[in-house]
């Protein structure tokens, strides 16, 4: 929760007048690299959802996260709904480990079903985009999915794309305040 790219998209979002409630899985507390078993990555992300509720009071809550914490809140939600969250956000969803391309990791994604919101960069080892483009339209109209053109894992771009990692930053809050603008007016 201390990345700076959170850290970074936790400000833009405030900007945007979104809050975000950020958290570590125990592993990550424990500074530790192996995940924990999926249950407890679960539970954990339920926990701070149910934190999240607590704050938000009567406005429009969303979930998600950035890589596999956004995986781990998708497959929570799969495995059974998420109470009070209209919509899921994924910062860099990883489709596949670097280098051995698959859609299993995907599997449990038709079983969600509130809109979710796949931000990708196109350059992005975790999600080849021959493979999440089909993905995203095989879920159909519950699926948005933006593109970061030439953005790696992280949405870092070369400066030969014109661009700044700030330019992107922006860019995906205020594809954010669009998604939850839209989404979070739907009872």
């Amino acid at each position: 929760m201390h990345h700076a790219f959170m850290a970074t998209m936790s400000e833009k979002l405030a900007d945007e007048g979104i809050a975000t409630l950020r958290y570590n899985f125990p592993y990550m507390q424990r500074k530790q690299k192996r995940p924990d078993p999926h249950p407890l990555l679960f539970a954990t992300v339920r926990s701070a959802v149910a934190e999240a509720a607590r704050y938000a009071d009567a406005l429009p809550l969303f979930a998600g996260g950035k890589s596999m914490g956004g995986r781990m809140t998708s497959l929570a939600y799969a495995a059974k709904p998420l109470e009070g969250v209209r919509g899921l956000i994924f910062f860099g969803f990883p489709l596949h480990p670097p280098g051995k391309p698959s859609t299993e990791r995907a599997e449990h994604l038709s079983s969600v079903e509130i809109p979710m919101l796949f931000l990708q960069g196109t350059k992005d080892e975790f999600a080849e985009m021959s493979m999440l483009k089909p993905v995203v339209q095989k879920l159909n109209k519950v699926a948005t999915l933006h593109l970061i053109e030439h953005g790696d894992h992280s949405f870092h771009v070369p400066k030969s794309s014109g661009r700044s990692d700030e330019d992107v930053k922006q860019e995906l809050a205020a594809v954010v305040r669009g998604f939850v603008k839209r989404v979070g007016l739907r009872p």
